[in-house]
């Protein structure tokens, strides 16, 4: 049986718009040898048609249907609480789309979620209206944990950070560690987790997310995680690779 690939982005496909080495080839095989894939990402900025925009700035060409960003995600995980259709959004046109395709009401009067992804404009208006909503009985929920992006910028985790100081609630992320976001895109793509690999370049988001999957993992050395800091986790990726090039089979 051919396996199923599910495969973090930045630091391992690309990094800083260039392709790491490798990428392509290990891309090209994929396509050739029929694999279902799905690139995953915790960043819910983009839409799938902006990722593979991107990905072909930086001379790969992939489909959108191989695109599944945690923004996708919270969209299906919102869906399957069946807990209220009304949200307010902190986030980019993305998050938005997301959420508007699987029927929810953008709005700012008695919302059922407050739902925090990322955003530039990011202000005090927006946070003094989350904690008011919060604190009106609307469920705080995230798009993902991440502090702080590949270069550097910061990510959801830190613009939850306030208004979880405020209210004193906690979000519940969607992205990755969440096996929720894992299993999503799974069911995106028919696969099963005892026939799926998961490949990431960060240990404390994509390879424990596979681990806790019930997934093969492989560490890749082109991004987050260094070789030196793999001893310091109580769990291990079932291969290591320098990048997805040293891949030659799934």
């Amino acid at each position: 049986m051919v396996k199923a690939v599910l495969c973090d982005m930045d630091g391992v496909i690309v990094w800083d718009n260039n392709l790491v080495e490798g990428a392509k080839t290990f891309v090209d095989n994929l396509l050739k040898d029929g694999h279902p894939f799905l690139f995953l990402t915790n960043y819910p900025s983009l839409t799938p048609t902006d990722l593979q925009h991107r990905l072909s700035l930086a001379g790969l060409v992939v489909a959108p249907e191989h695109f599944y960003t945690s923004a996708m995600a919270t969209a299906a995980f919102l869906k399957s609480q069946a807990a209220g259709d009304k949200v307010f959004v902190i986030g980019e046109g993305a998050l938005t789309h997301a959420l508007y395709e699987q029927g929810f009401t953008v709005t700012e009067q008695n919302p059922d979620y407050v739902v925090l992804g990322e955003t530039r404009s990011y202000n005090f208006e927006m946070i003094e209206k989350a904690i008011r909503l919060i604190g009106h009985g609307a469920r705080f929920i995230a798009t993902n944990p991440d502090v702080s992006g590949p270069s550097g910028f910061p990510s959801c985790g830190a613009l939850a950070a306030p208004i979880e100081r405020v209210t004193g609630i906690h979000p519940f992320y969607i992205g990755k560690p969440n096996p929720y976001m894992m299993r999503a895109a799974l069911r995106q793509i028919g696969a099963h987790s005892e026939n799926t690999v998961m490949i990431g370049d960060n240990m404390e988001t994509d390879i424990i997310a596979g681990i806790q999957s019930g997934m093969e993992t492989i560490l890749v050395l082109s991004g987050v995680t260094k070789e030196e800091e793999i001893a310091r986790f109580p769990y291990r990726p079932t291969r290591v690779v320098k990048n997805v090039g040293e891949i030659d089979e799934v």
